[in-house]
């Protein structure tokens, strides 16, 4: 486990943002069905990224690593039959949610037992929605105890009606989506509640579109995939991820100026939403022609946010309103608890131990900002990536050092992420557990 210590300081300059893990994941995969080979640029590695690449080889899709157009990042020639096969017998997804919940049901149309194993919180995290729809099918599965991994799946799916609440994961949702198109015959998928995430689904059908799949949607409700279809390759560029980039826009709003390159201004990405968020807080986020986003030092204000489609920059966001002025109220923040670790939980915990004053309630936090800052101290990362670089940020309004142990977790989404901080003005060093800040 590595601890490092930051030193407050005000952080100043440009950040290419790495590229999107979501898109990331779904052109990786989209170019592992297609029959033929692909090109997938400007990817940013990560553990996440190489667990979906592991998993593709072990349903037989090879891949080579080819010169990039971006400087700093990776080109895939990804070599694809149009279909899967068990090549390996397990498939190890790491600590990615989406690795594993995307890649299940590729596994259930193999006909042959393909196991599937992860680490960390990721061997506990649900999967009910998938086991619900095996048993409708009996496909045959087994599972450890609880329904834990690792999962074994030894069957195939059959083309037809299928279920989801709309309450759980869209990683659910994705995952059927890029399963059902290559089966023989027609489905149906309908969500049966009230659904969250939608811009993730949104992700998924444009890249699935990118490759020729066609699935026409009833308002999100209901999803009609016509079977036998192909997959085209294609050469595509990932584009730049808006959830790593709320970490120097909140930053920036708490610092001097930092400006984000890299990033789509019409990406269909959830995440998007953290300049209005922000803006609305009264930050100053401004954009340019080339779609770079500049945040400016702001004092800001508490409000209300809605996480329902944003999971992911809550963390970060509830840094900003631990120093802004009056309260805000994170809501429909329930999924966090599900996520690498509770993050309700570790926010509250580890903020708070820097002097905010965060509470939290079952689906959501509140928190009563203070103007004057925080105060430092010794937190912990909880082994999730958001949760060490959001408290990374925290440093930033921090009277004295902050102690983040087990900041090796940043490895799982932004392994640049300690160097991209230095180069902005960040001061840090590693230190042994228990030095005193």
């Amino acid at each position: 486990m590595t601890t490092l210590k930051i030193t407050p300081a005000k952080l100043n300059g440009s950040v290419c943002v790495p590229s999107s893990k979501s898109m990331g994941h779904r052109e990786i995969i989209c170019a592992g069905l297609s029959a033929g080979t692909s090109i997938v640029d400007n990817i940013s590695m990560s553990d996440d990224m190489e667990a979906t690449l592991r998993c593709l080889t072990a349903l037989g899709i090879g891949f080579q690593k080819v010169p990039s157009e971006r400087s700093g990042r990776t080109a895939l020639a990804i070599n694809g039959s149009g279909n899967v096969r068990v090549s390996q017998s397990t498939a190890d997804c790491g600590e990615s949610g989406s690795t594993l919940r995307f890649m299940i049901p590729l596994g259930a149309l193999c006909g042959e037992p393909l196991t599937f194993t992860g680490h960390g919180k990721l061997v506990t995290r649900p999967l009910q929605a998938y086991y619900d729809i095996f048993d409708r099918q009996e496909l045959s599965y087994t599972t450890a105890s609880n329904g834990y991994l690792p999962l074994t799946v030894n069957g195939v799916l059959k083309s037809g009606d299928y279920e989801l609440p709309g309450n759980v994961s869209s990683q659910f949702i994705s995952g059927l989506l890029f399963a059902l198109p290559l089966l023989a015959g027609d489905s149906v998928l309908k969500i049966t509640s009230a659904l969250e995430s939608q811009s993730y689904v949104d992700l998924t059908l444009s890249c699935l579109a990118k490759y020729g799949i066609v699935i026409e949607h009833e308002n999100y409700y209901k999803y009609h995939i016509g079977g036998g279809q192909k997959y085209r390759c294609g050469r595509n560029m990932v584009e730049g991820d808006w959830s790593q980039a709320a970490f120097w826009l909140v930053a920036g709003t708490l610092s001097r100026q930092i400006t984000c390159t890299g990033l789509n201004r019409d990406s269909l990405q959830g995440d998007m939403v953290v300049a209005d968020i922000i803006n609305r807080m009264g930050g100053k986020i401004t954009c340019d022609a080339e779609g770079n986003h500049t945040a400016s030092s702001a004092s800001t204000n508490g409000v209300v946010i809605d996480a329902a489609d944003c999971p992911d920059i809550i963390p970060v966001l509830t840094v900003l309103a631990a120093v802004s002025e009056g309260t805000t109220e994170i809501i429909n923040a329930g999924r966090l608890r599900i996520k690498e670790c509770d993050r309700l939980a570790a926010m509250t915990s580890e903020l708070n131990k820097l002097g905010a004053a965060v509470t939290e309630l079952s689906d959501g936090l509140i928190i009563k900002g203070r103007t004057e800052g925080l105060q430092g101290g010794c937190v912990d990362s909880w082994n999730d990536h958001r949760i060490a670089m959001s408290l990374a940020v925290a440093s930033l309004v921090c009277k004295k050092a902050v102690i983040i142990s087990g900041s090796e977790c940043v490895q799982k989404s932004y392994p640049e992420f300690w160097q991209d901080f230095t180069a902005l003005g960040g001061m840090i060093k590693t230190v042994g557990t228990g030095e005193s800040i």
